[in-house]
């Protein structure tokens, strides 16, 4: 047998052979081995189970397309996958892309469909789309997971080929959908992590230090860095708007001279984390080795992205991320960056405001246990004075009682020191009272209710507020103790306000004294009487602050301005 006739190919052929076609046929003969295929189901069933150097389509209307796309290779360069299977489902034909998208480089003939994507998870909306193509006779439509991250659609459309129109076979479209899926899953979890990350509820942080509470936020945005966005080597810097440095509060995989590194917002001589903190703008560094602008972070750093913190325009800081790889990062990566950093910046901002509420309620906290304990504590102070002015009081017992006095004081004072650190300082509502600190004032009135209401209505001016019931307390304490103001009320259980101010002057004692009374009849007329013997102010009850302070106030520095009108005496 000669050579030629052993390398003569064998060609398929597809359609009915016309007349006019005969003396082509005839003369191909001799060159080739001609294969003629009853139909389309049969010239598939051969190209599936023989081999062929060429298809020879002499019909044009029992061509499918897919055959002309096929002669013209134009389905083995679609980027998605393409097949056709049988009924059964097993594959007849599919181009290399489908393989591909398998995982796998033999050939998927005769294989089933899905056994050939190792049995992937199907996420539907259709859970049996070749079924319901084949049963229904229309296009089915569902996604299907291949591994962790290989997310595919798959669209089966019957070809019906049959004479009862039943379809014999299933064109099949697979599209890689990963990506787009991915991106999905990440925008979606980066939304939870925001959830969770401001999920820093106030029970939650209560018995935290600050530095307790900042680590329990970097730790939470590590674990979101690393298991979300798959970042390795981190670094997160604060700005101070004072002095407009960034400080590190989170540094993972970075040199130890580049966490310590000064760094300021500026554009200039600050690498990319000054320039981003400055311009408020992401930086993707794709190559260091030729950015003028960074600086070395983490060791064999070949690649950066840097995004601010930005809370309703604002620059809090920046995160940056660094890779041993050029070109590491992508415009998608610096979205998910940016879109978690809003997420980094509200949980900062929440961080600051539940802070400020803690200490606001600790300060509140403070200041109602100082309010709680004044008036026990002027009974205290009450009974001392009373005890130190009875004749069998002996010096040693007057010593005693004055240590205790002492204590008691400080005990006071410390209270209220409390509370003003927590607000950082005396801050009270209607402006500075300077003169006003340190100033010891004896409220004198029966009813508990005013005598709390110039603890905390004086208190937080830095005022020292003792409290009597009555006027022979009051004269008691007076004995016992100085007070730079005296506030009486003109009605008390033992005498009027008039007698105590008269009882006090004829001690020789000169103490400004302010007497008040409830709107109505003056009995007694003891502010009359007040103002001849020097009264230079009264008040009326119910006293408002602004009108109680403004007294002592100009009681205590004649000439001071009063803040707003004081009633005359």
């Amino acid at each position: 047998m000669s050579q030629a006739v052993k390398a003569r190919p064998r060609v398929l052929i597809l359609g009915a052979v016309e007349d006019s076609l005969e003396p082509v046929i005839e003369e191909l003969q001799p060159h080739c081995e001609l294969v003629v295929a009853e139909d389309v189901p049969d010239a598939l069933r051969r190209l599936r189970d023989e081999t062929f150097r060429g298809v020879c389509v002499l019909s044009r209307d029992m061509a499918p397309a897919g055959f002309l796309l096929e002669v013209g290779g134009v389905l083995a360069k679609l980027p998605d996958g393409v097949a056709l299977l049988d009924v059964d489902g097993r594959i007849v034909w599919s181009n290399a892309r489908l393989a591909e998208l398998a995982g796998t480089n033999r050939s998927l003939a005769g294989v089933e469909f899905f056994e050939a994507f190792q049995n992937p998870e199907i996420i539907g909306p259709d859970f049996a789309p070749l079924h319901t193509a084949l049963a229904l006779g229309t296009p089915a439509v569902t996604t299907f997971k291949r591994g962790d991250k290989v997310f595919l659609e798959l669209d089966a459309s019957p070809i019906d080929q049959a004479e009862d129109g039943l379809p014999e076979y299933l064109l099949i479209v697979v599209r890689d959908r990963s990506k787009e899926v991915l991106q999905r899953h990440k925008l979606n979890a980066i939304y939870q992590a925001g959830l969770e990350l401001g999920d820093l509820q106030p029970q939650e942080i209560s018995d935290l230090s600050e530095e307790d509470r900042v680590e329990l936020l970097k730790h939470k945005i590590l674990q979101f860095t690393k298991d979300l966005l798959e970042f390795e080597t981190v670094e997160i810097r604060l700005l101070n708007r004072d002095t407009g440095e960034l400080k590190p509060l989170l540094s993972v995989g970075m040199q130890p001279e580049a966490s310590h590194r000064v760094l300021f917002a500026s554009s200039e001589k600050n690498g990319v984390t000054g320039f981003v903190a400055a311009t408020g703008r992401s930086y993707l560094c794709e190559d260091t080795s030729r950015d003028s602008l960074f600086l070395p972070g983490a060791f064999d750093t070949k690649s950066s992205l840097t995004v601010p913190l930005i809370l309703h325009d604002e620059t809090l800081g920046t995160f940056n991320v660094e890779s041993p790889r050029t070109g590491a990062f992508s415009q998608d990566d610096l979205q998910f960056l940016e879109l978690f950093c809003r997420e980094v910046a509200i949980a900062l901002n929440t961080l600051d405001l539940l802070a400020a509420e803690k200490a606001s309620t600790a300060a509140e906290s403070a200041q109602q246990l100082a309010a709680d304990t004044a008036c026990p504590t002027d009974e205290v102070l009450n009974d001392a004075a009373w005890l130190l002015a009875q004749p069998s009081t002996s010096p040693e017992a007057a010593e005693r009682l004055l240590r205790i006095v002492n204590q008691v004081r400080g005990v006071c004072r410390s209270i209220h020191g409390t509370g003003e650190q927590l607000v950082d300082g005396p801050k009270p509502a209607d402006g500075d009272r300077a003169a006003l600190i340190g100033k010891r004032v004896l409220i004198v009135d029966a009813e508990a209710d005013n005598r709390k209401a110039g603890h905390q209505l004086l208190g937080p001016h830095g005022s020292i507020v003792e409290t009597a019931r009555s006027a022979e307390e009051a004269l008691l304490m007076l004995k016992a103790f100085t007070y730079d103001v005296i506030i009486a009320d003109i009605r008390l259980p033992d005498m009027s306000g008039s007698q105590m101010f008269a009882k006090i002057r004829d001690r020789g004692d000169l103490t400004p004294i302010i007497l008040m009374a409830g709107f109505g009849y003056d009995a007694s007329h003891s502010l009359v009487r007040g103002r001849q013997m020097g009264m230079k102010f009264a008040i009326f009850k119910p006293f408002r602050r602004e009108q109680l302070v403004n007294a002592v106030e100009q009681s205590v520095n004649p000439k001071a301005e009063p803040a707003a009108a004081t009633m005359p005496a």
